[in-house]
C-alpha cells in the first residue's frame, strides 16, 4: 500500500515521510495551543467568578505569596506570659472567616516569635475552630493551646484559668478583633450570644493576680473601652477614638504585620514593644485610607497611664509604659538556664517599669520630688547594671 500510494502521487517514499512528520508536528503545535488557550479560559473564568480560597489557604494553581523576610527560630517559651484572642461574631460568612484566620494568625506570632507557651494561650472563635482542620492553621503545626467557641461563658473560663496559674510578675495580652457596639450608654464587644459590656471585662481583668496587662480591642465602637479599662500598669489600645466610629475597622490587619514584620522593630534593638506595635500599626492604618483617597473612618487611641484618657500617639503621659512593655522575653533568654543572672535582669526590668510609670506620673508631681524619685531610680539602675556586666563576665 505504502508503494502504490508513493506512485501514485508520483512523489519519492522519503517526501511522504517527510509530509507525514511535518502533519504530524503541525497536528501537536495546534493541539497544544488549544490546551493553552483552554487553561487561560479557565484561569478567566476563576477569576471572573469572584471566589476566593479560604482564609490560610492558597487558590488551586496560585503561587504562593512570597514571603517578605526569613521565619525565625521558635522563641522559648515563657512560663510568665499567657494571651487570651477572641474573635468575635462575623455577622457574614466573610467576616467570619476573616476575624478567625486573623485570631489564628496572633497565636502563631505569639507561640513562634515571642514565647507564649502553648497551654497559656487561650483562643476564641464564633465557630470554635482549632486549626488544621478547618483551614486556619499550618498542618504541622503544633497543639496544646485550649480554643473554643467565643461566648460569654467561655470567656470568663479563660480569664478563670491566668487567674488559676498567673504570679503577679508575668504578663497578660488580651486582643478582640470583630464587631463593636454602642447605644449612647455602654459599649460592648460581639460575642456568640449575650455581649460582655466594658464594665464586663474591667471586672475579669481586675480579677487576674497580673500587674502587667496588655488590652487590645480591634473592633468598631471600641474607643469607648478606654476610660472603663483604665488603671495603674494597665496598656489600652483601641481602634477607634469613639463609640461614633462604627465601620469596620482595618486595625487588626496592621496589628499583624506589626508583630510579624521586622520593620515595626523601629530602634533596630531586636525587641518589639507595645508601643512600637501601636505606632507601625497606627501608621498603616492611616496610610491605608489615604492610599485609597478616602476619609479615615478609624483613629486608634492608646492610654496607659491609668488616666482613663486615650491618644493617637505617645503624648500627655501616655506611651512611657508601653514603650518599656514588650512581647519577646529576652531577659529570660539572655539568662539561659543562671539563676543569679534571672535574678538581676527581672530586677532591672522592675526599675525600668518604675521609671516608665513615674514618667508618665510626671505632670501630677512637684519639680523636685519628681527630680529626686528618678534620680533614685537611675542610680540603682546603674548599679545593677554594673552588676549584670560582671556577673556575664564571670561566665
Amino acid at each position: 500500500m505504502n508503494n502504490l500510494a508513493t506512485i501514485r502521487v508520483g512523489y519519492p517514499r522519503v517526501r511522504y515521510q517527510g509530509a507525514l512528520r511535518l502533519s504530524r508536528t503541525l497536528l501537536a503545535s495546534v493541539a497544544a495551543c488549544l490546551i493553552l488557550c483552554s487553561c487561560g479560559m479557565g484561569r478567566e473564568r476563576g477569576q471572573q467568578s469572584g471566589k476566593e480560597a479560604p482564609p490560610g489557604r492558597a487558590a488551586a494553581g496560585a503561587d504562593p505569596a512570597p514571603s517578605k523576610q526569613q521565619p525565625k527560630p521558635t522563641a522559648p517559651a515563657d512560663p510568665a506570659k499567657f494571651a487570651i484572642i477572641i474573635s468575635g461574631v462575623g455577622g457574614e460568612d466573610v467576616y467570619t472567616k476573616k476575624f478567625t484566620s486573623q485570631a489564628f494568625r496572633i497565636q502563631d506570632a505569639l507561640t513562634t516569635r515571642f514565647g507564649f507557651p502553648e497551654k497559656n494561650v487561650t483562643l476564641l472563635t464564633e465557630t470554635g475552630a482549632t486549626g488544621a482542620e478547618d483551614g486556619f492553621a499550618e498542618p504541622d503545626r503544633p497543639g496544646g493551646g485550649y480554643t473554643g467557641r467565643s461566648t460569654a461563658d467561655e470567656v470568663r473560663k479563660a480569664f478563670d484559668r491566668v487567674k488559676a496559674t498567673a504570679k503577679p510578675n508575668g504578663l497578660l495580652l488580651v486582643v478582640m478583633i470583630g464587631h463593636g457596639s454602642f447605644d449612647n450608654q455602654e459599649p460592648k464587644f460581639n460575642l456568640v450570644g449575650p455581649d460582655f459590656a466594658a464594665k464586663d471585662y474591667a471586672k475579669l481583668l481586675a480579677s487576674v493576680p497580673i500587674k502587667r496587662i496588655v488590652f487590645i480591642n480591634s473592633s468598631s465602637c471600641s474607643g469607648e473601652f478606654v476610660k472603663p479599662l483604665s488603671a495603674d500598669g494597665r496598656i489600652v489600645i483601641t481602634a477607634t477614638r469613639s463609640g461614633n466610629e462604627q465601620n469596620i475597622t482595618t486595625f487588626a490587619e496592621n496589628f499583624i504585620r506589626a508583630i510579624t514584620e521586622d520593620a515595626a522593630d523601629t530602634d533596630k534593638n531586636g525587641r518589639l514593644s507595645i508601643l512600637e506595635i501601636f505606632n507601625y500599626a497606627s501608621k498603616l492604618t492611616a496610610d491605608g485610607y489615604k492610599e485609597k483617597d478616602q476619609l479615615a473612618t478609624e483613629h486608634a487611641l492608646l492610654d496607659d497611664n491609668g488616666d482613663g484618657v486615650g491618644h493617637e500617639k505617645a503624648e500627655a503621659g501616655d506611651g512611657a509604659l508601653a514603650a518599656a512593655t514588650y512581647l519577646d522575653s529576652k531577659p529570660i533568654q539572655e539568662a539561659s538556664g543562671d539563676a543569679d543572672l534571672a535574678k538581676l535582669l527581672e530586677r532591672r526590668q522592675q526599675l525600668e517599669d518604675s521609671i516608665a510609670a513615674l514618667k508618665a506620673k510626671k505632670a501630677q508631681m512637684e519639680p523636685q520630688a519628681y527630680d529626686a524619685e528618678l534620680e533614685k531610680l537611675l542610680i540603682e539602675l546603674s548599679k545593677l547594671n554594673q552588676d549584670i556586666k560582671s556577673h556575664q563576665k564571670e561566665k
